[in-house]
């Protein structure tokens, strides 16, 4: 079997796990921006102003941060479920991906269906795009994609895989090593992260499961 029918095959097998699992193919209309429009251009800055606008913040490492989350959330998902299969990992690199923000958030697809290469690698440069718009910290966008890595785990596991060994493997080297630590509890994966996504600086945010600031007492009747 090709390394493009390989791919295919593993995108087809994880799709249905969840939306975020699903990893479309092809070139789409002219709505969608090319990867390398997160380097350069009006792109991504415009992106961040929308995502501000939409969440009504003020602070642009805060739609910086939230950007990035949704971004690691739907180009690592796929990667980490590939692993979990024992299936081809997608390229998720800038330059074989698509991208766009609407309304219902942000959306990627692949350009061709070829393996990829580490996490650190994908991700970097997109790191670097981010942090350079905005003073948001690098630790803190590295740990979004550790958070979303074990958000994958932990809804892989939820089928019955056991995702230990891949943990493990996933958090082993940096960039993703030192982003958090797996709490034991019983058939489930649980994770706590080492930095905070920034949520709570919106209205209403609140905290997220993962996060390391400590929860609000809530007051006694």
């Amino acid at each position: 079997m090709s390394e493009f029918a390989r791919v295919l095959a593993t995108l087809r097998q994880i799709r249905g796990l969840s939306p975020f699992f699903a990893l479309d193919v092809g070139r789409p209309d002219e709505s969608w921006h090319d990867g390398e429009a997160l380097f350069r251009g009006p792109a991504l800055p415009d992106a961040l102003d929308r995502i501000a606008a939409r969440y009504r913040t003020g602070e642009r490492r805060v739609a910086a941060s939230l950007f990035f989350l949704g971004y690691t959330a739907r180009v690592l998902s796929p990667v980490v479920a590939a692993r979990a299969v024992d299936g081809v990992a997608p390229d998720i690199r800038p330059g074989n991906l698509w991208w766009r923000y609407t309304p219902e958030g942000l959306q990627v697809r692949l350009k061709e269906p070829v393996a990829g290469v580490g996490i650190g690698e994908s991700l970097e440069p997109v790191v670097e795009a981010v942090h350079g718009l905005t003073p948001v910290a690098r630790g803190l966008l590295w740990g979004n994609a550790g958070s979303n890595v074990a958000g994958a785990l932990r809804t892989i596991s939820r089928g019955g895989v056991d995702c230990a060994v891949l943990a493990d493997e996933l958090f082993a080297d940096p960039p993703l090593k030192g982003t958090g630590e797996f709490i034991p509890f019983p058939g489930e994966v649980v994770f706590r992260r080492r930095s905070c996504c920034l949520y709570y600086r919106l209205d209403g945010g609140g905290t997220c499961g993962d996060c390391p600031l400590p929860r609000p007492t809530p007051p006694r009747r």
